[in-house]
């Protein structure tokens, strides 16, 4: 919650691993703290500060003032959500001040970005959303899906760079991932990553501030036991392989927008693309939520099955294995 900082009524508001309370609005606390830091700050030594507000993510919450400004917004939650967004744009800005008035403006890099697309379906707005009477107010625009999905709508995210002086002010579309923020910054810092462990990101400086091509070719979406997604150059595939199973395979240059699947017209690529999202599956490490799911979703004592009256439940007695022990987590406690 945005003025409680509560969830399901604990609690969720930290400062240096302290628990907080604190009033006022999520979003402006965020700003003001990171304002403080940039006060705070020594010019003449570097600093690295990673701010993550969590607006416009559910539940959707602004000030009145803010909402009062999209008035001739038909829609209530789109109303909510826009102020949301206003908001967020109004404590950034007095972050780009602050580093005015400190006269860091022209030494730092800034860089922006969202986590994924906007929510398209109630399943993934988070648990603290009831939007049964709710209209879900994101839109990605002409991109596929939202949030949850390897579809564009879901993975291709707002982001912009800056930094005065040392970026051409430009649009950039060469691929770029999250993951190559941490080995660009090392660069630029002067800082090794040889002692890390293998990465997964490049170094995409050249990219983002000249527009030259991207040194990155491939972009791994998500490789899960029930489904993943690749793309290699202009090439994606979406691989859903529980039953039942279905592959889509698009041309993102031809076809940003994802109408058009061409699996059946390319099996042999479509066959190359799921060896490699196989042979990524094999290193991987099994997924938290399964290993939660096997450890303690399925640890229990035994279960109550149906009479043969149907009437009542039935204990069930024994010492064999319950009837959901088929090998997966741990065994049953008697």
């Amino acid at each position: 919650d945005y003025y409680t900082h509560s969830d399901a009524g604990v609690l969720d508001w930290f400062r240096n691993n302290k628990p907080v309370k604190e009033e006022g609005y999520t979003t402006q606390l965020l700003g003001r703290d990171a304002v403080r830091y940039i006060n705070e700050q020594d010019p003449a030594k570097p600093f690295y500060l990673y701010l993550a507000f969590n607006a416009p993510h559910t539940p959707y919450q602004a000030p009145q003032d803010y909402v009062d400004r999209y008035s001739h917004l038909e829609d209530p939650t789109r109303r909510i959500y826009a102020g949301m967004i206003s908001c967020l744009d109004d404590e950034i800005g007095r972050l780009v001040a602050a580093l005015d008035k400190q006269g860091l403006r022209d030494k730092t890099l800034i860089i922006f970005h969202s986590d994924n697309g906007g929510t398209k379906n109630a399943m993934f707005a988070g648990q603290m959303a009831d939007l049964s009477k709710t209209k879900i107010p994101c839109d990605n625009g002409p991109f596929r899906d939202g949030k949850g999905a390897l579809f564009e709508g879901g993975c291709r995210v707002a982001a912009c760079a800056n930094w005065p002086g040392r970026i051409k002010p430009q649009t950039v579309d060469g691929i770029l991932h999250a993951v190559d923020i941490f080995p660009t910054l090392a660069a630029l810092a002067g800082a090794s990553t040889e002692k890390c462990k293998p990465l997964d990101g490049v170094n995409v400086w050249s990219t983002i501030a000249e527009g030259s091509p991207s040194p990155r070719s491939e972009v791994i979406y998500n490789v899960e036991p029930f489904r993943g997604g690749v793309r290699q150059g202009d090439w994606k595939l979406i691989w859903r392989s529980l039953i039942p199973t279905s592959v889509d395979l698009y041309n993102l240059a031809d076809d940003p927008f994802e109408k058009n699947n061409l699996a059946k017209a390319h099996p042999e690529r479509v066959a190359a693309m799921q060896d490699r999202l196989n042979a990524l599956g094999k290193e991987s490490a099994k997924p938290l939520a399964l290993i939660y799911v096997g450890k303690v979703g399925l640890a229990h004592g035994k279960p109550n099955m149906a009479s043969e009256d149907g009437k009542k439940s039935d204990p069930h007695t024994g010492d064999g294995p319950s009837i959901t022990d088929e090998g997966v987590g741990d065994p049953d406690i008697p």
